[in-house]
């Protein structure tokens, strides 16, 4: 059954509320406050979010000038988040918020109306309209735990996670290549107590490589926002093991992730 681009959008936009009720009272000074993503304040997680929404519009809309504007950006190197994050600091936080506001509703609006199997590039492989929208709503989940742990908060678990947790399922082989490592050929199970207590459940059941335990904590490692010992998700089988030290449900090279201990137990 084909995804359903609206209800896609719908849980974006949902996320999108949550994460920006966090930032509602924020003055200048709190827009500066440092993340746990080193050197990145709150308004570095939304000018990231706001300049990668518009590739996503631009990917849709004109994908032809995406592709021509990606060539020259990694030719001459201006795409690391790191620089993108610098280009935007001067920004205040009204004109950060504006900005991500803007991008936000659009990408919203395009990216309902789309066919959901339209393939769209990307800065990797391209990807298809439902698992670019879906994408949204990973980075957008990920990059809040960011500015919820700058700011002491501790949001609600939502069935929306699901997104995210199916991304970093998917991205097993990704995260294996993207270490140098060779795919390993073995299935792994995955079992997720959700935030309502049902199962959510990838590959076979009986699988000799298992990973089981709350959905939240599996979204927590797969997005790096949780070091793997900080979690209560359980690895059997040398291959469900080692992936989860080296997953990642996001694009591009492997990120430094969390430190043991740095968040305590989620």
């Amino acid at each position: 059954m084909p995804a359903d681009m609206r209800e896609l959008a719908d849980d974006l936009a949902a996320e999108t509320t949550a994460l920006r009720d966090m930032v509602a009272d924020l003055d200048d000074g709190g827009w500066r406050t440092p993340t746990p993503a080193v050197g990145w304040t709150i308004g570095d997680q939304f000018s990231h979010l706001a300049f990668f929404d518009d590739a996503a519009i631009q990917s849709a809309t004109d994908p032809e000038g995406f592709a021509a504007e990606m060539e020259r950006a990694v030719t001459v190197g201006e795409l690391t988040p790191d620089l993108i994050a610098e280009r935007y600091r001067l920004l205040t936080g009204t004109e950060l918020l504006g900005w991500f506001d803007a991008s936000r509703r659009r990408l919203i609006k395009v990216f309902a109306e789309l066919d959901p199997a339209m393939r769209l590039p990307w800065f990797g492989p391209p990807m298809s309209a439902a698992s670019s929208l879906t994408a949204r709503i990973m980075e957008t989940w990920a990059h809040g735990q960011d500015v919820a742990d700058a700011l002491g908060q501790v949001r609600e678990a939502t069935g929306r996670m699901r997104h995210i947790a199916h991304i970093g399922v998917r991205a097993l082989p990704y995260s294996f290549a993207a270490n140098g490592l060779d795919v390993p050929p073995e299935p792994v199970g995955v079992e997720l107590t959700a935030p309502g207590g049902q199962l959510w459940t990838w590959g076979p059941s009986q699988a000799a490589n298992r990973i089981s335990g709350p959905a939240l904590d599996f979204c927590l490692l797969v997005t790096q926002r949780r070091h793997r010992d900080d979690t209560a998700v359980r690895a059997d089988g040398p291959v469900a093991g080692q992936w989860l030290t080296i997953a990642q449900a996001f694009a591009g090279p492997p990120g430094a992730g969390r430190r043991p201990g740095q968040h305590g137990r989620s």
